[in-house]
């Protein structure tokens, strides 16, 4: 564990960029710090491997306050990720993830093995081994950064705005491969973001800074969304934080209907409108989804995949959210959402109404465990 106990930092000038902060960070788990310009997140981030001391308090790791190792042995002992990924330009792929191995003594044998398993691990093509930096997208040098962070088999990895710089989609596939990547490791992250989104995504727990470097609250994120410690917090999450709070409502229970679901290929009997479901969602013969139709433009043999509406983003049961449920519907020009299993199958459709309901009722076991908690 990660004991910040009451640290300050306080610049020549007067500037308090971190005020009287305690955390208990936990092993094994991602810890968020987020917050607006000038709340200290990355100052703090900092002070944990020692690039900035504080002026007051101490950090503990382990139980053993930080100061008393070599500052570089500190810091070889802790994996870190910047924005840019801050590779060197003038090395090869595989000699920038294999640094700290070789600081630390490795032969150049098994630090370069090290590094080609890592890249394998974090998604980056073997054959991308000899090229440089320049020669790669914002997103894989990001995955070299990370690979570079977990050569040396840190506990502990600290990440500083590290996909800030890159594309929603790419940003979202760094999430997942963040995601995939400790729930294999297990390691003990500190992650800076300015992004709510990210924040809720990614931590385990989530500390949200105030301007000054003021600890608001420190709570896992659905707790952050459904309680927030006061105005400040809450005007940080947004207007939508109930939306976000629906990535926490499992989408399993869902009732899917299989009646207005037809294949291309399909006969000249299909089903006919329902009174819920007044579209068909047409599927191809290996029953992935294509678009939705009204039923009376569908003769024998003649579905146009052109002429379809479309199905919005589909969803997979006990996977998904109700959030990413939800979204499917409302983005569905029929307000229904398809549902697929893990190969991309159409397994049924769903409607606005039903999510309603779905959300309802996990609002009240939520409610009615909350209150069985409290009674205790």
């Amino acid at each position: 564990m990660i004991r910040i106990d009451t640290v300050t930092k306080r610049y020549p000038d007067g500037t308090v960029a971190v005020d009287r902060l305690s955390l208990d960070i936990p092993d094994r788990a991602i810890t968020v710090l987020v917050g607006p310009s000038g709340c200290g997140k990355t100052t703090t981030l900092r002070m944990v491997n020692r690039m900035v001391e504080p002026t007051e308090g101490s950090i503990l790791l382990d139980g053993t306050d930080i100061r008393q190792q070599p500052v570089n042995t500190l810091r070889r002992s802790m994996g870190y990720v910047i924005q840019n990924a801050g590779l060197f330009q003038h090395r090869t792929i595989l000699d920038n993830i294999a640094t700290v191995p070789r600081l630390l003594g490795w032969s150049k044998q098994k630090a370069r093995g090290r590094a080609a398993e890592l890249m394998e691990r974090v998604g980056l093509d073997a054959a991308l081994a000899r090229r440089y930096p320049y020669q790669l997208s914002g997103g894989q040098q990001q995955r070299v950064g990370v690979a570079r962070a977990l050569a040396a088999d840190p506990p502990v990895l600290l990440m500083d705005e590290p996909f800030s710089a890159v594309d929603p989609v790419v940003r979202k596939g760094l999430q997942d491969e963040l995601l995939r990547i400790q729930d294999e490791l297990g390691k003990t992250i500190v992650f800076v973001t300015h992004d709510i989104d990210e924040a809720i995504k990614l931590g385990t727990m989530v500390a949200v800074l105030r301007t000054g470097g003021r600890l608001a609250q420190f709570a896992p994120p659905a707790e952050l969304l459904s309680a927030p410690a006061d105005a400040f917090v809450e005007d940080f999450l947004g207007a939508d934080r109930g939306i976000r709070r629906l990535s926490f409502f499992p989408s399993e229970g869902l009732q899917l209907q299989t009646t207005p679901v037809v294949a291309i290929d399909a006969g000249a009997e299909r089903p006919g409108p329902r009174a819920d479901a007044p579209y068909l969602l047409v599927t191809d013969a290996d029953g992935r989804p294509l678009g939705w139709a009204e039923p009376d433009r569908l003769t024998a043999g003649a579905i146009d995949p052109e002429q379809l509406l479309p199905c919005g983003r589909p969803f997979v049961p006990g996977t998904d959210s109700l959030r990413t449920a939800l979204d499917g519907a409302v983005l569905s020009p029929t307000g229904w959402a398809v549902a697929v299993d893990a190969t991309g199958r159409t397994v049924g459709v769903v409607s606005q109404q039903v999510i309603g309901e779905a959300i309802r009722a996990a609002h009240s076991r939520v409610a009615e465990d909350t209150g069985v908690k409290a009674a205790r």
